[in-house]
């Protein structure tokens, strides 16, 4: 392959392959009597490698059009799941290969947890008739991702709608998680949608007032029951042409739903714990799903906890369409609109222009984690 095809590129390493290479003089120290400065010596160095060249790598990228080493052309395809070191791979002629993940990218210095997840485009080298190696991965949009032991955790990437799924009881409902996924979908540029499932369990009626302030906010919202077929159909045509990301906590019928519109699939359900009311793990993977009406879902692992990813402290409320407007109407520019005096936003809460909930919901968020982390950091 021509060198003028390939873009190359330095980049870190994971900090594993970072340590410093140790000198190679230690032996003359010794018999010059130099013993001190051999007790100081950092023993966790590598004895080997080329000094400062080691820590840095040239990274070859391949654009899509180019061929391997032997010659033979990369073939497109996207993640559909991944299982421990192995990824499934949809090419674009519908095969579908388990590949392995090129060498240089495990090594690369990134803050996520996996350098390949789940809705990934990638450039692919088939090695046989099911077989292939992952050579490159594109660029990502639409990326859904959560922090997990101070990494990037992102559950799925290159989609389109975010189906924020709850349930009206067993499990009850979260606001709380439901503000945390709108968050996530403003932040990173996805449409969400809030579905209320289960609705047959309760009175719809107790729920109106809930579904009627995140509609207000300009979300869309729909009651839905699996077991009914409610609004099943209104689903089935919203998610037709569309790469969507079904979240939410255990239990809530995220599998239930996607069997519901898609007859034939399958998925396996199980009944909620009569004991605590929380959902069992039948997804324990994010699973790309493609759709006989056009488009694809990702069945994602059900989540009880979601810690926001790269969202600062005072970037929230700009975040909140129903905080954003009153804002800039505060006295201090780095407001928190927490404890400070003359804040804009609290004086909408008290005058019951910004729901009592809402406020309550962003107060725990601050308060709980993103400035408990800033003071940890």
């Amino acid at each position: 392959m021509p060198k003028k095809n390939r873009q190359k590129q330095r980049t870190s390493f994971k900090k594993k392959y970072q340590e410093r290479v140790r000198r190679s003089d230690f032996t003359r120290d010794f018999h010059t009597g130099d013993r001190e400065s051999l007790a100081d010596a950092n023993q966790s160095e590598r004895v080997s490698g080329k000094g400062e060249l080691t820590r840095k790598r040239t990274y070859v990228e391949r654009p899509a059009t180019a061929t391997t080493d032997g010659g033979q052309p990369l073939r497109s395809g996207r993640v559909s799941s991944v299982q421990c070191l192995k990824s499934r791979v949809v090419a674009e002629n519908g095969e579908i290969y388990e590949c392995a993940l090129r060498q240089v990218l495990k090594s690369l210095n990134i803050d996520q947890r996996s350098a390949v997840v789940a809705g990934d485009r990638v450039q692919l080298r088939v090695a046989s008739a099911k077989d292939g190696m992952i050579e490159s991965v594109d660029d990502r949009s639409g990326i859904i991702s959560r922090t997990s032991r101070g990494q990037q955790h992102i559950l799925v990437a290159n989609v389109d709608y975010l189906l924020i799924i709850t349930s009206a009881a067993e499990p009850g409902i979260k606001p709380a998680l439901i503000d945390r996924f709108l968050l996530t979908a403003e932040h990173c540029g996805v449409k969400p949608v809030v579905v209320m499932n289960k609705i047959d369990l309760v009175d719809p009626a107790y729920f109106q007032q809930m579904a009627g302030v995140y509609a207000n906010l300009g979300y869309r919202v729909l009651l839905t029951s699996a077991e009914n077929n409610l609004n099943i159909k209104y689903l089935k045509a919203l998610l037709r042409g569309k790469q969507t990301a079904l979240a939410g906590q255990s239990g809530v019928g995220k599998s239930s739903l996607l069997n519901a519109i898609e007859p034939g699939l399958g998925l396996a359900v199980a009944a909620v714990s009569q004991d605590n009311e929380k959902g069992r793990h039948t997804t324990t993977a994010a699973q790309l799903i493609p759709l006989e009406a056009g488009g694809a879902v990702f069945d994602t692992p059900g989540i009880r906890q979601f810690q926001l990813w790269d969202i600062a402290a005072n970037e929230v409320a700009g975040l909140m369409p129903d905080l954003r407007p009153f804002v800039n109407g505060c006295r201090y520019t780095d407001c928190l609109h927490l404890n400070e005096d003359q804040c804009a936003v609290k004086d909408a809460v008290a005058d019951g222009k910004i729901d009592a909930r809402r406020y309550d919901s962003y107060c725990h968020l601050l308060e709980d984690d993103l400035l408990q982390a800033t003071q940890h950091d």
